[in-house]
């Protein structure tokens, strides 16, 4: 079942979220009519590689084509045209943007249906989804939309100002103009008209004064209680999302209220200016103008001065193309990729806004490695085409070098290992706008440099556990007294692992085994404190490495070479060898369930349960399968032709059914490769692994690598007609694997 598919099965709630990810960037309407095809692309790789998203543009302009010329209805046909010249005028010069966009949608949907598997959702999940968010944003919207409509209006207060104190202007000096005769009547008449004319002009400079500090206090109240809460908001929500979590949406609604905002605020400058010069025409004893101006004009410049500051925001974190979902860790010598956006929209800035950045800005050396930024690190903000028109630049090609001492040291002189020690990026441009100058600087979140890729699952660990427990913006000597995780938090975020990485999450019964495996007896606790060196640096008791060490290795594991049986549900994943036997001991013989090795690193392995003449049960388990061996022949394919030789019998597959009791083939069948090989005239070969049953009392030492299997001379010979030996050989407890060509 396609993944677009499952989707539709799901509940209205969940299905909520589904539409919020598609929108004119990329339409449902493609989604449904090439789900297939779309899910059979590699838009990750995609998405950091030009050529091949050009290619994958131009086979989806394709792909479109092809459905709209089959589609029957009229309708249809036309609003797919509509929909593909849109695409084209969107993405033509920059497909890579939207292999982004399909490949978060499709990270999204399995994120969404991950959660759908899980009875309920973790508690940071709730928190980034909670209704209450929904009505804070409609509330927000509706008091942007409320200031911006009484600055409209002020903005025909002024001019009728203006219009009042021309005619005064113009009768005043008419009046000035004629030969004065005190006693006139008429001219008495004049003189009443212009002072009730003064002091309307009066009254309404006053008011429109009033009206200013009313919505200047608005808008001041508004940033504090409200616009600088959801930039905050955003900004931990990014953090969550760069670990695994819910998408990352919303910064085009924060520009839409930052923009709204900023034109209110110069709109109210250019009022202030305009009121300026009205007073240069036409002033008067207690005129308020003079008065109270130049204090309403320092306050807008504080408030536009601070808007404008905070709306330079890191909208791309630090990441290198090699790994996208792995954020905020670096590796020197490796290009890596970064945006910064300013959530203001104003036609007077374009294209002058240059942005520099540096690494590890005014950071006093010695404390930890020192680096450089080897490539170009000023470029100039440009509108996205593309988008809604937002001003931002993106670094593609930066890239660090360690500095090196006279002395040849390295500058490291903490006590924090390498994946520990927390550098940051910095930005910086100048803003100049209305005769206002604004420094303007953002900074990256923490990142992890690395020299190696070893050190990559460290530096992982590291970003998670930091993103996870704080929202401090730049906390660089975090690991110097890391704060403990609850479980309820790390169980919630070791799921977005795998949904991430391997398509599915975790389930509740899957956490709970991985939690015992952590805590041992306080699994069962969720508020039970974590510490990092427990998670990150301490061994397994009895394993020459640490938890998180061995659940990276089964995600790489799952990733590259596992990731159709685990999508099935086949792999109950983190099962112990005691519950292992528990859970078959009543099964029919031949039944077998999968999960992953407790001893070695990225590790699977199988155990089925037989039963004795005697009624007595055994349990078999074959040495785990690793990357090196699963290179070699698909996992479903092992499980399929998968033999074992005992006591002289010609070799059989001993697994019958999948826990609990799933007929095997039924399970696999449509994982397994049957594809013939091409290759004519020459017979077609096929890799079976073969395990030897070896007898406890044989006095044979288990590491012997003798391939002769316990057969007769006779039985041996019929068997070595279809098969050949000498491809690998494994000792175990209880079995030796042969890998056999037929």
């Amino acid at each position: 079942m396609t993944q677009w598919k499952q989707i539709q099965q799901l509940e209205n709630r969940l299905l909520e979220h589904v539409d919020y990810l598609y929108d004119d960037n990329f339409p449902m309407d493609i989604r449904q009519g090439l789900s297939s095809w779309i899910e059979s692309q590699d838009w990750e790789i995609a998405a950091n590689d030009e050529s091949m998203a050009a290619v994958l543009f131009t086979n989806l302009l394709s792909q479109l084509d092809r459905v709209r010329l089959q589609e029957q209805n009229f309708l249809q046909r036309h609003n797919m045209k509509i929909i593909q010249q849109q695409l084209q005028v969107k993405y033509a010069t920059n497909p890579a943007v939207m292999a982004r966009v399909i490949s978060t949608c499709l990270r999204e949907e399995r994120r969404i249906l991950s959660s759908a598997c899980m009875q309920e959702q973790g508690p940071l999940e709730k928190s980034l989804q909670n209704s209450v968010a929904f009505e804070r944003q409609k509330n927000m919207d509706n008091r942007v939309g409320l200031i911006r409509a009484s600055v409209q209006l002020m903005d025909q207060a002024v001019k009728y100002i203006e219009d009042i104190q021309d005619d005064f202007d113009f009768r005043y000096k008419t009046l000035q103009s004629r030969d004065p005769r005190p006693n006139s009547e008429t001219m008495k008449q004049e003189v009443t008209r212009l002072q009730e004319m003064l002091n309307r002009l009066d009254f309404k400079r006053k008011e429109i004064l009033s009206k200013m500090d009313v919505v200047i206090k608005d808008i001041d109240d508004l940033m504090t209680s409200q616009l600088n809460p959801e930039l905050q908001d955003w900004k931990r929500r990014q953090q969550i999302a760069a670990i695994g979590g819910p998408l990352l949406t919303g910064l085009d609604q924060l520009q839409s209220w930052f923009t709204l905002t900023a034109q209110s605020l110069f709109q109210i400058k250019r009022q202030l200016d305009k009121l300026v010069e009205l007073v240069v025409k036409v002033t008067y004893e207690s005129d308020p103008i003079p008065l109270q101006r130049p204090q309403m004009e320092e306050r807008i410049k504080y408030l536009i001065y601070h808007l404008i500051k905070s709306s330079f925001v890191v909208e791309k974190q630090p990441c290198m193309p090699t790994h996208p979902q792995k954020p905020l860790i670096i590796k020197t010598g490796v290009q890596f990729t970064t945006k910064v956006r300013l959530l203001v929209k104003l036609p007077e800035v374009d294209y002058q806004l240059k942005v520099k950045t540096t690494f590890d800005k005014d950071l006093p050396p010695g404390r930890v490695r020192q680096f450089f930024i080897l490539t170009n690190n000023t470029k100039v903000m440009d509108i996205e085409d593309y988008s809604n028109g937002c001003l931002s630049v993106e670094f593609r090609h930066l890239q660090l070098k360690e500095k090196k001492y006279i002395n040849g040291t390295k500058g490291n002189e903490g006590l924090l290992s390498v994946t520990e020690e927390l550098h940051y990026l910095s930005f910086e441009a100048c803003f100049t706008v209305q005769g206002l100058t604004i420094d303007l600087e953002t900074c990256s979140l923490p990142l992890v440099v690395i020299s190696n890729v070893s050190q990559l699952p460290g530096g992982w660990a590291s970003v998670m556990w930091y993103n996870l427990l704080t929202d401090e913006p730049r906390n660089l000597a975090f690991f110097g007294n890391p704060p403990r995780a609850t479980w309820s938090q790390l169980s919630e975020v070791l799921s977005w692992q795998f949904s991430t990485f391997a398509g599915q999450g975790l389930n509740r019964e899957q956490l709970t085994m991985l939690g015992e495996k952590l805590l041992g007896q306080h699994a069962s606790c969720s508020e039970y404190q974590v510490s990092w060196s427990k998670f990150s640096k301490e061994n397994i008791p009895g394993k020459p490495f640490g938890f998180w060490m061995w659940l990276d290795s089964i995600l790489e594991l799952i990733k590259k070479h596992l990731l159709p049986v685990w999508n099935e549900n086949f792999i109950m994943g983190f099962v112990s060898k005691e519950m292992e036997r528990c859970l078959l001991k009543d099964r029919r013989p031949g039944t077998f369930l999968l999960r992953f090795s407790e001893s070695h690193l990225g590790g699977i392995t199988f155990t089925w349960v037989e039963h004795n003449d005697n009624g007595e049960v055994k349990f078999n388990s074959v040495e785990p399968y690793t990357k090196n061996r699963l290179s070699a022949l698909p996992f479903a394919d092992i499980i399929r032709d998968y033999k074992v030789i005992s006591d002289g019998v010609v070799p059989e597959n001993p697994l019958k059914f999948l826990y609990p009791d799933i007929p095997k083939d039924e399970a696999f069948g449509r994982l397994y490769n049957s594809q013939p090989s091409k290759v004519h005239p020459y017979i077609a070969s096929t890799l079976i692994p073969i395990s030897e049953l070896r007898s406890h009392a044989s006095t044979t030492p288990l590491s012997c690598q003798s391939p002769e299997p316990p057969m007769t001379p006779g039985e041996f010979n019929m068997l070595n007609e279809h098969l050949c030996f000498d491809i690998d050989t494994v000792t175990q407890p209880h079995f030796t694997e042969l890998l056999f060509w037929k």
